[in-house]
């Protein structure tokens, strides 16, 4: 009974993953779930999952096979066939059920569907992890810790040997000195540390539209890089003529005005690494999104500079999503690509809309650095 539960929890759980990804590039788009989102789950709305199954139909109601009829007519009555209509009713409808889906699971499923390759780590971290692993069998331990089959197997051995062993009645009973318990080591082990520097333009020209896009494509690269990492911090700094930093909730709901100067976010993002995230124990993900505006060619110049000089040699990829506006120039993607086309470094994606979220994060995260 047990394996027969097993094996029906494992159906539904392919199931649900397959309706899952069935649906994930609207959950993307649509940016459904993150009000469901939990500390470790999500949930997820998706149709009604109905196992096939017989069902009688009506008495003297014919079938396949019976009643008028010509070989070829479609099978079932004029009535299945009418679009339905008429006034409310008492029949209960179709309903959609939630499912809560672990960030791990989550993350496996977008980089089965968009193909993203695993992270080679840059970093090589100082930090370790002291992990317990269960690595033989010994005598001594904790009643939690007892080793059922090996204990069994001891307590036989030794009333077969003894003669106290009675086929006939094969109670087996385990005595002090047949007890086993598992073991365990204590490793420590280096963690995989990585930071995500989000850095977004809040001058006037960037709506809650534009914001919205960035909170739902900045989910879902925090699912996967948290896949893949140990141990994942997230800074947040939002600009316009002048930076700061902020907390998650003030970054994705400020709105600001006046002019935009991109190079006081890139200044303070080259600080933030220098104070807190030292390259060779860090994997370093800055991330900048804007509608393409800047104050000036002399201050677009400034943040080239700074991404040659200080960003890019200490930074795993530098990603930057130019967002469509009906106020922005557009104009920094074009910069940014003439100055660094032959660098790897350097990713740039443009988002016209929600729909434009999966293209971007394939863009961002589909090279594996």
């Amino acid at each position: 009974m047990s394996l027969k539960v097993d094996q029906d929890h494992s159906r539904f759980k392919n199931i649900v993953r397959g309706k899952i990804r069935q649906n994930l590039r609207r959950y993307i788009s649509q940016g459904e779930m993150l009000g469901r989102k939990g500390k470790d789950l999500v949930s997820i709305p998706i149709p009604q999952i109905d196992i096939p199954r017989f069902t009688f139909g009506k008495n003297n109601a014919g079938g396949v096979g019976q009643g008028d009829g010509e070989p070829g007519d479609a099978v079932g009555s004029s009535e299945q066939e009418q679009e339905g209509a008429g006034e409310a009713g008492e029949q209960e409808g179709n309903h959609i059920l939630e499912v809560d889906v672990t960030l791990d699971e989550l993350a496996e499923i977008l980089g089965e569907e968009l193909e993203l390759p695993d992270i080679e780590n840059k970093g090589n971290s100082r930090i370790k992890s002291s992990k317990d692993r269960y690595t033989g069998i010994r005598r001594i331990g904790p009643e939690s810790l007892r080793h059922f089959r090996r204990t069994y197997r001891e307590a036989l051995k030794r009333q077969v040997a003894t003669g106290t062993y009675d086929p006939r009645k094969p109670i087996i009973i385990p005595q002090k000195e047949d007890k086993r318990f598992r073991s365990w080591k204590e490793n420590n082990e280096p963690i995989a540390n990585a930071v995500i520097i989000y850095m977004m333009d809040v001058s006037g020209s960037m709506g809650d539209e534009q914001k919205e896009i960035v909170r739902i494509e900045s989910f879902w690269i925090d699912t996967w890089l948290r896949k893949q990492y140990e141990g994942l911090e997230s800074r947040f700094i939002i600009h316009d003529a002048v930076a700061r930093e902020v907390d998650r909730d003030t970054f994705f709901h400020t709105r600001e005005s006046g002019g935009t100067m991109i190079s006081s976010a890139y200044r303070l993002c080259e600080q933030l690494i220098d104070d807190h995230y030292p390259a060779d124990e860090w994997n370093i993900y800055p991330f900048h999104f804007s509608d393409g505006d800047n104050w000036s060619m002399d201050d677009t110049l400034s943040c080239i500079e700074i991404l040659k000089k200080s960003i890019l040699p200490r930074s795993n990829m530098f990603a930057y999503g130019q967002v469509e506006s009906p106020y922005g120039s557009g104009q920094f993607i074009k910069d940014l690509r003439e100055h660094f086309r032959e660098d790897e470094r350097v990713v740039t994606s443009e988002i016209q809309d929600k729909d434009g979220i999966v293209g971007s994060i394939k863009d961002f995260l589909g090279k594996g650095r």
